[in-house]
């Protein structure tokens, strides 16, 4: 197919001899960013970001063999010159350039667009082949600017506290949970944190300064926390551990609740529009900012955006099934 090959584990580039974002074991995986769905555990030697250190040690393990390069340094393997470049989706995300006789590929991983104050902005790279995420690749999806969802979030939790209601927010433990808390503790919000937010948060502060979360634990002082904002993974808004904070409101942070409905189903007091992917118009600017003549179209509404490039921009596209995008949103 080209210099990228969409194999069983992953993108693979036969002349360097590496994948990218395996979602299997191999021998040298050159990784996006540090989400579990991009970074699997297993493999005999790991390239990433150097902000991306820290994180995948606390996620694959302290054992686990971790060579890093910073944004715009570049290495060659097997004569395949490889860089980092910033991707904007969370802390030490990035995209990998790949070149090797004239040819460049970019990988994108995950990315959004909005500066969002904590991850090192997106950067368009210039490339012949564009491989893209499309988590929310459908018109309907545009987002608010941050500083509107963070000013609606910041007056949702003093209703809460003038109601004597814990506030709870729902956000991924490594990405979205940073926003919340770099932005809001501008309003002087303090945070309290469920065990996997609050390591998450001591991994990023191995490496740069980064607000504290206090560990949330039952002896915790109640009105305390009230006075807070309590942060929690998604996927633990059922957990029996919230029930020592009641009365309590929560907020899902999801770019899913976009969709009228979203909040009701998942059975929320409040849904905020955020999320660390671009949305249909910045991933129609990405993609025209390469300037790639070929674009392949991961996981996602993959099949409406490539059928989009395909008939209204008038470039080449395919939809490639992939592993991505388990454990996002």
């Amino acid at each position: 197919m080209g210099l990228i090959t969409f194999t069983d584990k992953g993108l693979y580039c036969r002349e360097g001899d590496f994948f990218i974002d395996p979602w299997k074991p191999v021998q040298r995986a050159v990784t996006t960013h540090a989400h579990s769905d991009h970074a699997r555990w297993g493999s005999r030697l790991y390239l990433a970001h150097t902000d991306s250190y820290y994180l995948l040690k606390a996620r694959l393990g302290e054992d686990t063999q971790i060579q890093t390069l910073d944004y715009n340094q570049s290495i060659s393997i097997n004569n395949v010159k490889i860089s980092f470049h910033p991707a904007g989706h969370i802390i030490g995300s990035a995209q990998v350039r790949v070149e090797y006789k004239g040819e460049v590929w970019v990988v994108s991983g995950d990315y959004k667009l909005e500066d969002d104050g904590v991850t090192v902005p997106f950067e368009p790279v210039k490339c012949n082949t564009f491989i893209t995420e499309s988590t929310f690749g459908l018109p309907i999806y545009q987002w608010r600017p941050q500083p509107e969802i963070m000013e609606n979030i910041h007056q949702w939790v003093l209703r809460n506290q003038e109601m004597g209601r814990y506030s709870v927010l729902s956000a991924y433990s490594l990405g979205k949970a940073q926003r919340l808390i770099h932005a809001l503790s501008a309003y002087g919000h303090k945070f309290y944190g469920h065990g996997a937010i609050y390591y998450m948060n001591l991994a990023i502060q191995q490496s740069r300064p980064f607000p504290d979360v206090t560990y949330l634990r039952p002896e915790t002082p109640k009105e305390e926390v009230k006075r807070g904002i309590i942060i929690m993974p998604s996927s633990d808004t059922n957990n029996p551990w919230l029930r020592k904070w009641q009365p309590s409101a929560t907020g899902i942070c999801s770019g899913w609740m976009q969709v009228r409905g979203a909040q009701r189903r998942r059975n929320a007091d409040a849904g905020f529009a955020l999320s660390d992917h671009a949305d249909w118009p910045g991933l129609l600017e990405a993609i025209k900012a390469t300037g790639a003549e070929t674009v392949y179209v991961t996981h996602g509404f993959s099949a409406p955006l490539a059928r989009y490039l395909k008939e209204e921009v008038g470039l080449k596209t395919g939809v490639v099934q992939t592993a991505f995008g388990e454990d996002e949103e």
